[in-house]
């Protein structure tokens, strides 16, 4: 727990299921468990895995993680229906320690526009739901969704009823990231003092950005008694997004002395996890991302450099190895071996399997031979990337791009598909990157509207690898893909390609996105 913390507060993470809700932002089962692993690691309390009830995707990756992940509380969301809640206790049953989150919205615009239900029916139905929950399972959360919205008096008869029936969190979501930090604090305030049995249970915060106000209400919360908060890598989720889990915890760290409320976080761990999240789903960490951003411990005033060679603290009030962000420069080359390798890789905090290691190691080895300097960044892009593109169906074997001022610009490819197959297209576009994309297109039989291209600089120097992370739109899906080369072309197509198999793992794997239609979608 933090130095100077009197009290611990849980870290309830919803990554795989809030977050997942992110357009183009869903993942595969394999990708799930990678994450979930990665949650065990930073020493979350709580994996949200998903909502079983939504899909066979959802359910098969709830009770996949739930068998093999052990350390955190595995939570499984439904909502007020008995069928949800037998789907997900079916899903949670292999769990060390499993638990079933019940909700059911309770706002005055909710119940007349979305439930068209009566105050009393929703508090029975919480109550009906809640006893059925704890007759399968000991540990039950209710939520109240868009509670910052609904009436306190008539939310502290739902909180109270859902208490007497056996829940043993309950959950206070800001649905629509609506609250301010002081009304929130208030609304807490009034459930501690209305609710009787409030003290037997954890309070719990989960808060949206819609008004880029999410930890600040989150924190507030936990002023007021929240010893629960749900947030996500990265602030990942519908709309806005979440609450940042690494800017929650890190507060709670950096002013324990405030708010005396520590966490079992690993925070070493926090930059590894952002990063691996961010690769798997395609959404990019933006540079002056609090906490995990590239900008977030980078000093180029001269004032600030000044003060910072004097004493970090003038300028720092978080050191970069806390959050697993290292500070060395030039490091390893062509020469060096595996075993130099792999000591630099889990130094930078990521854990990879043999076969992970191995993929990873040949593509440092590649860009070795094309750089003159390797700095750390170019090892994450590595490990972040290097199946980027080859994780699925196709790979591409050979890629060859024509193109000048004033000629038209001609891409040619040979992609592998797992079967053993070679396919050789080609095509022209109105420029190398378009000419590529026709090609990949042509070559693997699947047409997708570009929706947005990003491009950034993974390290400096004129031989620095760019990242390229392409949006795309295909039968009303959005998906994101990312590369990583010191030839952005040879980036873009690397990107274009990820996309086009996560296409085809979500087509072809059951339960994927594009087979089951997203099924519902839960908005706790």
């Amino acid at each position: 727990m933090n130095e100077g913390a009197s009290e611990r507060g849980m870290i309830f993470d919803t990554t795989l299921r809030d977050g997942e809700q992110a357009p183009g932002c869903s993942m595969t089962l394999q990708e799930k468990m990678r994450v979930a692993s990665a949650l065990r690691d930073l020493r979350v309390d709580v994996i949200e895995a998903g909502f079983p009830a939504a899909s066979p995707g959802d359910f098969e990756a709830v009770r996949a993680i739930a068998a093999e992940i052990e350390g955190p509380v595995i939570c499984g969301l439904a909502r007020c229906h008995a069928g949800d809640i037998e789907r997900a206790w079916n899903a949670l049953q292999g769990a060390r320690r499993p638990r079933i989150h019940v909700f059911i919205a309770t706002s005055e615009i909710h119940r007349t526009h979305k439930l068209q239900m009566a105050k009393e029916e929703i508090i029975r139905r919480a109550v009906e739901s809640v006893r059925l929950a704890r007759s399968l399972c000991p540990d039950v959360e209710f939520s109240a969704e868009d509670a910052s919205r609904t009436e306190p008096g008539y939310l502290a008869e739902v909180v109270t009823a859902a208490i007497e029936a056996g829940a043993r969190t309950i959950n206070v979501p800001d649905t629509l990231g609506y609250t301010v930090p002081d009304e929130f604090f208030d609304l807490f305030g009034y459930l501690r003092q209305h609710v009787p049995g409030v003290d037997a249970v954890t309070l719990s915060v989960h808060c949206h950005d819609d008004l880029g106000m999410a930890v600040a209400n989150s924190l507030a919360a936990v002023r007021a008694g929240a010893r629960q908060v749900e947030c996500t890598i990265n602030g990942i989720g519908e709309r806005a997004g979440n609450c940042s889990l690494e800017e929650v915890v890190m507060a709670l760290r950096t002013r324990a002395g405030h708010f005396g409320i520590g966490t079992s976080i690993d925070t070493r761990r926090l930059y590894p996890t952002s990063r691996l999240v961010a690769s798997i789903t395609g959404m990019h960490v933006p540079r002056n991302k609090a906490v995990v951003g590239e900008n977030a411990f980078a000093h180029e005033s001269g004032i600030h450099q000044d003060g910072m060679l004097k004493h970090a603290s003038t300028y720092e009030i978080m050191r970069p190895e806390d959050v697993g962000i290292s500070r060395s420069n030039l490091v390893l080359g062509k020469h060096s071996g595996r075993h130099a390798f792999r000591e630099r890789v889990q130094h930078l905090g990521f854990n990879l399997d043999e076969d992970d290691l191995n993929r990873a190691f040949a593509e440092f080895k590649k860009l070795a031979d094309r750089k003159k300097e390797m700095f750390d960044a170019d090892i994450e892009a590595i490990v972040m990337s290097s199946d980027a593109g080859g994780s699925g169906p196709w790979a591409i074997e050979e890629l060859h791009i024509s193109a000048g001022t004033g000629a038209i610009a001609a891409g040619a490819v040979r992609v592998r598909h797992a079967d053993g197959r070679l396919v050789d297209e080609a095509s022209v576009g109105d420029g190398p990157i378009e000419a590529a994309f026709k090609a990949l297109e042509r070559a693997t039989g699947i047409n997708m509207d570009l929706r947005n291209f990003e491009v950034r600089s993974v390290t400096t120097g004129e031989d620095a690898q760019g990242e390229v992370t392409v949006t795309v739109e295909y039968n009303g899906h959005s998906f994101r893909g990312l590369g990583v080369s010191t030839d952005i072309v040879e980036a873009a197509a690397f990107a274009y390609l990820d996309v086009i198999n996560r296409v085809c793992r979500r087509a072809l794997v059951p339960g994927g996105d594009a087979a089951r239609g997203r099924g519902q979608v839960a908005t706790v």
